[in-house]
């Protein structure tokens, strides 16, 4: 069954819509919301009969400083690196929806943010919370990439890096699994980014976005198994005017 629950879990996070919307304003502050939402046809279509037995309901709101406080003394056991490292999410804002009766599967992370470089992995957030939570090892380390994010008021880098490479491995070979599994199926699996800029933009790395007709807005869209498959194609580099 541990198996079965973790295979499904995958099948999940494959056919899901993840948006990430950044603004950022004229003083370098700004927001980050980043939405994952369960494509339930795409789903359907994967896990077949499995999916009208599904009996799941959460419906969980919480900001990550709430579980340092909750939980103070598993906090306190931590390392001071690691108690740093936590405390980046501390306003972090989470709204985690599984409902199979209304068949909605959405997560939502968002936070206002001073600094560019203040924004954390957001990905990461739920595995945190639940180390807190049962005082465990940061299991959020066993993911094979970190995304970081920079900004000098003139340049805007969103930087993917692999982390672990065996895991990076086994997540290449789960995506050409999926894909020889599935590939002939229609599944929506899309990964948008949208940012907003204070000003115009001059250029960007990567040449599939489009970009608003106010020149301070940008949209990407990759396929999700990509990806997973290769995380550093998100990377990009923006140049304002």
């Amino acid at each position: 069954m541990k198996y079965l629950s973790i295979f499904f879990l995958l099948l999940s996070f494959i056919s899901c819509q993840i948006t990430e919307t950044i603004t950022i304003n004229s003083d370098g502050s700004g927001d980050i919301e980043l939405v994952q939402l369960r494509e339930e046809n795409s789903y359907m279509q994967m896990v077949g009969e499995e999916y009208s037995k599904e009996n799941v309901f959460q419906d969980t709101t919480y900001v990550f400083k709430d579980y340092i406080t909750k939980y103070k003394e598993n906090f306190q056991k931590y390392t001071v690196e690691e108690q740093q490292l936590f405390q980046k999410y501390a306003n972090v804002k989470t709204h985690i929806k599984r409902s199979s009766f209304e068949k909605e599967f959405r997560s939502v992370f968002a936070l206002h943010f001073n600094k560019v470089s203040e924004i954390p992995d957001l990905f990461k957030t739920e595995d945190y919370a639940s180390d807190i939570q049962h005082n465990y090892a940061l299991t959020a380390e066993n993911h094979y990439f970190r995304i970081e994010y920079a900004f000098d008021g003139k340049v805007f880098k969103r930087s993917v890096s692999i982390i672990n490479t065996t895991e990076f491995e086994k997540a290449k070979g789960d995506s050409e699994r999926f894909k020889a599994k599935y590939g002939d199926a229609k599944l929506t699996q899309s990964y948008v980014l949208k940012y907003h800029f204070p000003q115009k933009i001059k250029s960007i790395s990567n040449p599939q976005a489009m970009v608003a007709a106010d020149q301070k807005s940008l949209t990407i869209e990759f396929q999700l198994a990509d990806c997973l498959k290769n995380p550093e194609i998100t990377n990009l580099e923006v140049i304002l005017e």
